[in-house]
């Protein structure tokens, strides 16, 4: 059976791609979703939840850091949808991948684990290469 023009494939690369698509899918729901249920729960019970989190970590930099690119990040991301699912994609992953930065740019401040401070980077160099992609399409789609 043909599984999107790909039928001679291994079934373990069929299985690879169904997960990968699954996972994408996921994303970009999660992306456009988001936005309206944190402002729909802060409307409701206002940030309880992140405030309780800082105050049990005290004075750590780290902690305080994390939880401003968290708030930026997901105010950035609230916006108004324009009912076209391909500039709604690109306008909400742009704030999505800036907060990605500014969560490896922490890491890279105060992390130790140099596994991790290697991921940071490297996904600091793809986050703003797509988001360079992402704002270039966004002019083109305007003009």
């Amino acid at each position: 059976m043909p599984f999107y023009g790909i039928n001679k494939q291994a079934p373990a690369f069929r299985s690879l791609l169904t997960l990968k698509m699954a996972v994408n899918v996921c994303a970009v729901a999660g992306v456009l979703v988001a936005p309206y249920v944190i402002a729909q729960e802060n409307d409701h019970h206002g940030r309880h939840g992140e405030h309780s989190a800082a105050e049990q970590h005290g004075d750590n930099p780290a902690v305080a850091a994390y939880q401003a690119a968290s708030d930026r990040m997901h105010e950035d991301m609230a916006m108004a949808l324009t009912g076209n699912p391909d500039v709604d994609f690109a306008q909400g992953m742009i704030p999505h991948h800036e907060g990605a930065i500014a969560m490896a740019e922490i890491v890279l401040e105060y992390g130790e684990d140099d596994e991790i401070r290697q991921l940071a980077e490297e996904i600091i160099a793809a986050q703003e290469d797509e988001i360079a992609f992402l704002k270039e399409w966004l002019a083109r789609k305007k003009d």
